[in-house]
């Protein structure tokens, strides 16, 4: 491989990692924090892009894409505050809490991808960026839109950890990650901190969306592979820590890039699959995880 090869690769490769830190860390939250596995987080992402599609573009609204990545926010997360309390605090304690979650989650990602279909139709659309050309350092160059969506994203997970490491109510949904009840008996309001995780998680699975839709068509079923990619980044950083996810999802977008130069897009899917499983075996509680359960 030539060095100018090389490093196109790479950095496609780290900017897959950067939309695959903020697909995957809205599900390790959950994960972490309610301990069940969100199969309605692809649907977030899709909901979240056609939310914005419809609220930005020129052929809907046409209020600009900073006004949409806001509104989609804000939208994802009062979303995903309504889905937990219907879908998931029925059932918090239920001593099967996982496998009825598995089937509500699954049931609520149904219904919303049928009403994306309804309300939007299958036909594809595409979120229009504000940024074009190209930013270049060096050797490295990237497109205006990618650098953009770089910005954000990193903005985006600074405050994030920021947050969930400064703030009282970080503080707190860590404190419930760790232990719920020694939480209650503190007097944290356990429910209430379970609704802001899960719209939490909703709003960062729907300005995943946003990005998502600026860079490929949208269709309704678009949500099965960012949820297989966010899986795969999970299980491979662990949850141990808040960053764990960010370092496992470099660690696939470096990976994903350079199994597409060397076998081929087909393959590529295998490749991940068999590097989760290997990691499952080897190491279930993450490459960058520990055994006990927290953020």
């Amino acid at each position: 491989m030539e060095l100018s090869a090389f490093i196109a690769v790479l950095t496609g490769g780290l900017v897959l990692g950067v939309l695959y830190s903020l697909m995957a860390f809205g599900l390790a939250l959950v994960w972490t924090t309610l301990g069940i596995f969100n199969f309605a987080h692809g649907a977030f992402i899709v909901l979240g892009a056609y939310i914005a599609w419809q609220i930005g573009n020129p052929d809907a609204f046409g209020l600009g894409f900073l006004v949409s990545a806001v509104v989609t926010v804000i939208a994802m997360f009062v979303i995903g505050v309504i889905f937990q309390f219907l879908l998931v605090k029925p059932f918090e304690r239920k001593p099967n809490i996982v496998l009825l979650t598995v089937i509500t989650t699954l049931a609520g990602a149904t219904v919303l991808i049928n009403l994306i279909n309804v309300m939007w139709g299958p036909r594809s659309k595409q979120i229009v960026l504000p940024a074009s050309g190209d930013l270049s350092l060096g050797l490295f160059r990237i497109t205006a839109n990618e650098g953009l969506m770089v910005l954000i994203v990193t903005l985006t997970l600074a405050t994030l950890g920021w947050f969930l490491l400064k703030t009282p109510l970080g503080r707190s949904m860590r404190a419930v990650a760790q232990n719920r009840e020694a939480a209650q008996l503190m007097g944290l309001n356990v429910p209430l901190l379970y609704a802001a995780t899960f719209g939490l998680a909703a709003a960062l699975a729907g300005l995943a969306g946003v990005f998502i839709g600026s860079i490929r068509f949208m269709t309704p079923n678009m949500g099965d592979d960012p949820l297989q990619k966010a899986l795969v980044v999970v299980i491979l950083g662990g949850v141990a820590r808040f960053t764990s996810p960010i370092y496992a999802a470099f660690l696939v977008g470096i990976i994903e890039a350079f199994s597409t130069y060397a076998v081929g897009l087909y393959w590529t899917p295998a490749v991940l699959f068999v590097l989760m499983i290997a990691v499952l075996v080897v190491k279930p509680e993450g490459l960058f995880g520990r055994r006990e359960r927290s953020v």
